[in-house]
């Protein structure tokens, strides 16, 4: 799962693990238990170029395990070696939402550091400006809009399974 903080990546990515039955693996709580310290403390003792080398490195070791579904932070997906290596070892679903949607569930936690300084949404519309193109490289688009979440599991598993049936039917390479 892709996308910018608040798309839904782990609220619909628990839920898309257990309708597959497969496990969930968050990114940043498996970056969080490798450092010692939150993400917030980690970026403010070590800047986001060394928090960005620990994520890359703890997912390629999250990717060379069993099937799972994998929610990574917001930034994971524009490193090229991350992207390269989830287009190796898996299907890469990218959670898109609106501004405001992203403005409104970001604004329920404060342990954001990107979002700690200035104001939010101008933080977040930055972001979308310069990620989106990246994140558009995803196998999977799918919206992640304020309706049930369970809605927004059914369209990934749609496009789960059409993504499937579309790969499955090109020829072997």
């Amino acid at each position: 799962m892709v996308g910018l903080m608040g798309a839904g990546k782990s609220s619909i990515g628990r839920r898309l693990a257990a309708r597959l039955n497969l496990p969930f693996v968050d990114a940043d709580t498996e970056i969080e238990a490798a450092a010692g310290c939150s993400i917030a403390e980690f970026f403010e003792r070590h800047g986001e170029a060394a928090f960005r080398d620990g994520e890359r490195r703890v997912i390629a070791r999250l990717l060379e395990g069993d099937p799972m579904v994998l929610a990574t932070g917001g930034g994971a997906f524009m490193d090229e070696e991350t992207r390269t290596a989830i287009a190796h070892s898996g299907i890469s679903v990218w959670l898109r939402a609106d501004l405001d949607t992203l403005v409104r569930r970001t604004s329920r936690r404060t342990n954001r550091p990107l979002l700690n300084n200035g104001d939010p949404a101008d933080t977040l519309e930055s972001l979308m400006e310069t990620r989106h193109p990246v994140y558009a490289q995803a196998d999977i688009v799918v919206e992640s809009d304020d309706g049930p979440p369970e809605e927004t599991v059914e369209r990934v598993v749609d496009a789960l399974t059409t993504f499937r049936d579309r790969t499955e039917a090109l020829p072997a390479q």
